[in-house]
């Protein structure tokens, strides 16, 4: 008699690991799916109604699209190698995906399920922290609710927000001693940007501490290698220079900071309490009602971005709207499910409901999406605007030259020349010698197309001026005109 064929072994441990999942973590699961679809939903819906950019997500699209066709990735929306820009080595995960549905809507529906995602681990933590499912289901509603998450999530699309899953992954699997997936999140981790050694040096140490020495130092230490690498092999090798970032480092740059430090304190501490940088501070904690400051060892883990952050002459970084703070929201909600359970179980359920109903009080006032008081003003799909904009351009041959208006290149960027005008005729954040700063770019005679709205600004207006001889009108609508280069 022929034996019964054997269940593969992974497929047994997946299932009793199923069947094992209780109605918490069933709940937890479908509350981050809802977020992740609801997220792509705004997300893909803003890109239609034209309120996605060159920068960030276009210059994404091009590089990922060149990657999958086994091009360089010289992004010509900026001028320089995607991979000089930012040593984001994770795109190359994205890859597979583009060679199925290539486009600025793959990398935003990607962010946001692997945004989502990160609710797992935080559940898992909290779940393991505090003997409770319900109390992990709310550890991820912390996660999943906070504005600087959701900011950066409807902010385009970033390698970062990768941050958002595999620096809590790091955490779970560190507290619960699974020391494989913890070598997973870590080399993930330091592959998403050259800077990440802000936050994993950080962990790597609390983990050190609170965990395992070797395991802990060895994170940290992997983190500053990536970095050197990626800043002074990799990224020197493509543009020359290891960072094109040190300008947001006040008073003349790390030396200048360094010294203005010890030399003149009182100008540092203004600086840091100067502009919307105390506001800031506020809304990264006010979510947590402060309980984190119970868990000093882990909150350590988020001071050196939000301090770099704080630091930087650079607003965008200050301001919860965008990707620079979602590195630290699930370190945060780690240190806040911490410091809950050391309030024992009297009082445990009574903070972490204060707590949610911060979160969720501060989700809707701060918060970008649909829901909070004050929504990021985009445009939808069907706005006349963008579906006479996704008209017009339809016509544009794939493997034509073009400059065309910024909302519009996340619709073209599938080719190896792309530029958002008033590139190439007059350079605009454009390459990595500032001197180009502009000036007429070679590329500018070799654009066929150019596509602008009819009303332009003063100085767009003027830049047109200077090249319309050269170009034909060959199509237009109430909102746009599309030019072709005359033939000589």
């Amino acid at each position: 008699m022929t034996a019964p064929p054997r269940i593969p072994a992974f497929i047994s441990r997946c299932r009793a690991q199923l069947l094992g999942v209780s109605p918490w973590g069933w709940a937890m699961c479908a509350m981050a799916l809802a977020h992740a679809v609801w997220m792509s939903w705004l997300q893909v819906d803003m890109h239609l109604g034209l309120g996605t950019f060159a920068y960030d997500v276009g210059l994404y699209d091009q590089g990922v699209w060149l990657l999958s066709r086994g091009e360089a990735p010289f992004v010509t929306l900026m001028g320089r190698n995607m991979l000089g820009d930012h040593a984001s080595l994770i795109l190359f995960f994205v890859v597979p995906f583009f060679w199925v549905v290539p486009g600025t809507a793959t990398l935003l529906v990607i962010q946001a399920f692997v945004v989502a995602a990160g609710a797992i681990p935080l559940y898992l933590f909290a779940r393991r922290v505090l003997n409770s499912g319900a109390m992990g289901f709310a550890a991820a509603f912390l996660w999943l609710a906070n504005p600087a998450m959701n900011g950066s999530a409807m902010e385009n699309f970033h390698p970062d927000s990768f941050l958002g899953l595999f620096i809590p992954l790091a955490l779970y699997a560190a507290h619960a001693r699974k020391w494989r997936l913890f070598a997973v999140a870590v080399v993930l981790a330091v592959m998403v940007k050259e800077d990440v050694l802000l936050v994993m040096v950080p962990l790597g140490i609390y983990v050190a501490w609170k965990y395992d020495r070797k395991k802990g130092l060895m994170a940290a230490g992997l983190s500053i290698v990536v970095t050197i690498l990626g800043m002074f092999v990799l990224m020197r090798s493509l543009i020359g220079v290891p960072t094109r970032n040190e300008w947001r480092i006040p008073f003349g740059g790390v030396s200048g900071f360094i010294k203005e430090t010890f030399t003149n304190p009182i100008a540092v501490v203004k600086h840091i309490f100067s502009g919307d940088r105390p506001l800031y501070l506020y809304q990264m904690t006010a979510p947590f009602a402060g309980l984190f400051l119970l868990a000093p060892g882990m909150t350590l883990v988020a001071i050196p971005v939000i301090l770099s952050n704080i630091v930087s002459t650079f607003w965008y970084q200050h301001s919860i709207q965008y990707h620079y703070s979602i590195v630290v929201v699930g370190p945060l909600v780690c240190a806040t499910v911490l410091a809950i359970s050391r309030l024992g179980d009297r009082f445990a359920k009574v903070a972490m409901v204060v707590t949610c109903l911060f979160t969720l009080t501060t989700s809707y006032l701060w918060g970008q999406h649909s829901l909070a008081q004050t929504p990021r003003g985009v445009l939808g799909a069907q706005a006349p605007v963008a579906v006479s904009a996704r008209d017009i351009i339809s016509t544009i041959p794939k493997d034509a030259v073009i400059s065309v208006y910024d909302p519009l290149v996340t619709f073209l960027a599938h080719r190896k020349e792309v530029y958002f005008f008033p590139n190439p005729f007059r350079a605009v954040y454009y390459g990595v010698d500032t001197s180009l700063e502009g000036t007429r770019l070679p590329a500018a005679d070799r654009v066929e197309y150019v596509v602008l709205p009819r009303s332009l600004n003063e100085q767009l207006q003027w830049d047109w001026s200077l090249v319309s001889a050269d170009f034909e009108e060959i199509d237009s609508n109430t909102y746009w005109q599309m030019f072709r280069r005359k033939a000589n």
